[in-house]
């Protein structure tokens, strides 16, 4: 659970009403006979909390400190203890008159610090002031709760505490509005999110073995039988849609956390939260989206054998027509656990589509692979909106990666354990390395064609297989921007020199680009003659492409066309996977 490292409660309350008293019978456990102005600071150890987090308890003197020290203790409290005497209507008007409004002035509008009102001196009267306090708690949100207690015989002193602790670690607040007695939007959106998560086949019902996942999950213990017949009576008792099939809705599953919160056990509904990776915002935590993963250099990043069969369970559970491809509907519902949808139409043009545009299964497995290999913290964030870690039972998301060894180590020993390989494309404008790429997504010149500019993609990414090993080949299409080049458009396991057979300076491009940057490299190059369909012009370059070949000792250039009836020819592509496999 992410909690602070400890709890700072200051009292506060006018003079003589025994807040000081209240503190010193807690630490001696008996009432003292002598009081001092103010009580000194003490610390609740962590062994004795309920959630064993430390918690400061500081005394307030009108006496002995400045408004200036008030301040301060309010602006770094996490909850505040609001003392009156239950015999005094002057300390009971103060809290509504002088208290609350100066913590409120001094306390940000949006992350309000919980307030316990807390009557002492009970052992005095026969009657109970909460007639009074009741208004007053159901006027301001911030009053988690009202505490009747007295020093003198001890009564509900511990209790006091619990209390103050409680308010800070399962805060109403962020949960719940007491003035429209329902839920807060941002709770009912994150407990939605962790419906859809736990709803493991997307029926939009949790049947008993999702319930019993879920309460193991978080409570680690399942519900016996009996236990889940009770919770579901309890939601049929109270609405008519809240079961369905035996199993309960999304809107049963809201209903149960109102239920809790009103009835005070808002710890259920925060040990939900939390475990779903939710912050006391109700925000994901940072922790939980980006857990720490440690990237050598020279190493690359992807998916385990785990982690596929987690993205395959997703696909299954969206994918409602069972027709290996993710309509646009079938997306968003996907995605209806993100904060936004990660995924542009470009995607459609990186990946594998079938003949309406959705994405395939493959299509779908490889773009989490693309974004494993290129973006290892998007990836992390991805599997941490899905829930893997939760799902899988992982320690985090970080448990879902494969870190690869130094590719030096690879090249020494002649093999490699990668399953994911790059390959850049280089060449001059209109050379043909934008069809290059659409080619491997089994797409002809006239289906690419069709392709919205704004909706282009500069990487592509399928499977090839190398001697029966099934490989993923990532092509990057790198700008033609010859002065310079980057590290990353460097950085990769083979090359493709691209150029179109039919324009007489488009060689000239690639040369260039060799010998400046390959010619020395260990990386493998493969020259491609783009558009051999079209007549071969002869190159303005001293040497013809296949003598620079020949001298640069590299293989002949490999004639390439994407203008056929059918899909373009892949054989191209296992070439260049067995290259950067074997360089």
């Amino acid at each position: 659970m992410l909690l602070s490292d400890s709890h700072t409660c200051p009292l506060v309350s006018t003079a003589k009403v025994g807040k000081t008293s209240l503190i010193m019978s807690l630490v001696s456990e008996e009432f003292p006979d002598d009081v001092p102005l103010r009580a000194e600071e003490i610390t609740i150890p962590a062994d004795v909390t309920p959630e064993r987090v430390p918690t400061h308890i500081v005394d307030y003197s009108e006496a002995e400190q400045s408004d200036e020290q008030l301040y301060q203790e309010i602006s770094k409290a996490n909850v505040i203890c609001i003392v009156y005497s239950v015999n005094n209507k002057k300390s009971i008007e103060k809290v509504t008159s002088h208290w609350i409004p100066l913590i409120n002035d001094r306390t940000d509008k949006d992350s309000r610090v919980p307030l316990i009102l807390v009557g002492n001196k009970s052992d005095l009267v026969e009657h109970s002031s909460m007639e009074t306090i009741l208004p007053i708690m159901n006027q301001y949100s911030d009053i988690e709760t009202c505490v009747e207690c007295s020093a003198k015989n001890l009564k509900n002193i511990s209790e006091l505490f619990y209390y103050a602790q409680k308010a800070v670690l399962h805060p109403t607040g962020p949960l719940y509005c007491p003035e429209e007695k329902e839920m807060k939007p941002s709770c009912i959106k994150s407990l939605t999110r962790i419906f859809k998560v736990s709803d493991l086949d997307n029926d939009g019902i949790l049947n008993d073995k999702e319930l019993n996942f879920f309460q193991r999950t978080c409570f680690n213990m399942p519900l016996a039988p009996q236990a889940l017949e009770d919770v579901k009576n309890v939601v049929r008792k109270n609405m008519t849609d809240g079961v369905e099939d035996n199993g309960l809705t999304l809107k049963g599953f809201l209903f149960l956390h109102t239920l809790f919160i009103q009835r005070g056990r808002h710890e259920t509904t925060w040990t939900v939260l939390r475990r779903f990776g939710y912050d006391d915002d109700l925000e994901l935590h940072q922790e939980y989206l980006f857990p720490l993963l440690k990237i050598p250099a020279d190493c690359t990043t992807e998916l385990n054998h785990n982690a596929y069969l987690f993205l395959q369970s997703v696909f299954d559970k969206h994918d409602k027509d069972r027709d290996c491809a993710l309509s646009p509907d079938e997306v968003k519902d996907l995605f209806k656990v993100f904060p936004y949808i990660p995924w542009g139409p470009d995607v459609n043009n990186t990946v594998c589509t079938n003949d309406q545009g959705w994405i395939t299964y493959q299509g779908y497995l490889s773009q989490w692979t693309l974004t494993t290999y290129l973006d290892v913290q998007r990836c992390l964030e991805y599997l941490g909106y899905l829930g893997y870690s939760i799902i899988c039972e992982q320690e985090s998301q970080a448990a879902a990666i494969t870190v690869t060894r130094n590719k030096r180590i690879d090249l020494q020993k002649k093999q490699t354990q990668r399953s994911v390989f790059r390959c850049n494309i280089l060449g001059a404008r209109g050379s043909g390395k934008t069809s290059f790429l659409q080619a491997f997504l089994g797409r002809n010149l006239l289906k690419q064609r069709k392709i919205r500019e704004d909706h282009k993609s500069f990487y592509s990414i399928n499977t090839t297989y190398v001697y029966g090993q099934e490989k993923y080949l990532l092509l990057h299409e790198v700008m033609p921007d010859f002065d310079f080049l980057s590290e990353e458009d460097l950085a990769c396991d083979v090359v493709c020199l691209v150029y179109d057979v039919n324009n007489p300076r488009s060689f000239e491009y690639c040369a260039k680009v060799y010998k400046q940057y390959f010619m020395d490299s260990k990386t493998p190059c493969m020259m491609i003659a783009s558009k051999s369909d079209l007549h071969e012009a002869r190159q303005h370059y001293s040497l013809t492409p296949l003598d620079f070949c020949r001298k640069n000792k590299l293989h002949p250039p490999q004639p390439w066309t994407c203008n056929t009836v059918d899909a373009p020819n892949k054989d191209l592509y296992t070439k260049l996977t067995t290259m950067a496999m074997y360089p």
